[in-house]
């Protein structure tokens, strides 16, 4: 599927040449086919023409990283929601994966306890008809209750998923594996050997948090939350820019 990349910046921008080799690293890994569009803005009515919201800027197929809410047209630089002039890496990688548009999502961790199942449930809940959702571990054990009562929070009943091997997916029916996205920070996580497209999301795991209940779920939220942020960002519907 065709992917439309563009970097909008202006001169003399100090951040243009961090998120240039950004994209260019993310394209080769993700879609090396795409060639990247680099457009210089120069004054202020290029900026309004354009609806430019700030140097550095990225589109992915016309749609801004951070969706149609951005702010004004300026002739300024940019700070992206994290504070920083570069859009962070999984923000990119998840714009570019919505355009991708991929038929079975494929959540990886050890456990398939925690961050994987919670990240199967959201994706489930946000994504379109049609799509397939999965999730599996190396050395899969049972979906931890502190992740089920966190999805509950949000409405979502995970009380029916239970933990998988990645040989369980391979083996299952239905369409094939098309992405795939780590959640493993400390570990090592499972590779998968199919072809797909590749996201790794490092988040902590809440599993490993030592305190009372409260602190424990509090760290399932924090997973939770994060997860269900990045996610927003390939399923949820954006406005197109000119």
């Amino acid at each position: 599927m065709a992917v439309r990349v563009e970097l909008l910046v202006i001169p003399d921008c100090p951040n243009a040449a961090g998120a240039e080799d950004l994209l260019q690293r993310t394209i080769a890994r993700l879609v090396p086919e795409t060639e990247l569009s680099r457009t210089v803005i120069r004054g202020e009515a290029d900026a309004e023409r354009l609806l430019f919201p700030g140097s550095p800027t990225v589109r992915i197929n016309g749609e801004d990283l951070e969706g149609p809410d951005v702010g004004p047209a300026t002739y300024a630089c940019r700070r992206y929601e994290d504070g920083s002039g570069v859009p962070p890496d999984w923000l990119l990688e998840a714009r570019i994966l919505r355009a991708l548009s991929p038929r079975h999502m494929l959540f990886l961790c050890v456990a398939n306890s925690a961050r994987s199942q919670m990240g199967e449930a959201i994706a489930r809940s946000l994504g379109p008809e049609g799509i397939r959702v999965s999730s599996a571990g190396s050395t899969p054990s049972h979906v931890n209750p502190f992740a089920i009562r966190a999805l509950e929070e949000l409405g979502m009943d995970a009380s029916n998923q239970y933990s998988k091997s990645t040989d369980d997916i391979r083996e299952s029916n239905g369409p094939a594996v098309d992405a795939v996205i780590t959640l493993c920070a400390e570990e090592v996580c499972p590779v998968w050997l199919g072809e797909a497209y590749r996201l790794h999301w490092p988040l902590p795991d809440p599993a490993a948090v030592r305190g009372g209940d409260e602190e424990i779920q509090d760290a399932f939220r924090e997973v939770r939350d994060e997860l269900r942020r990045r996610l927003a960002a390939i399923f949820e519907p954006r406005i197109s820019t000119p």
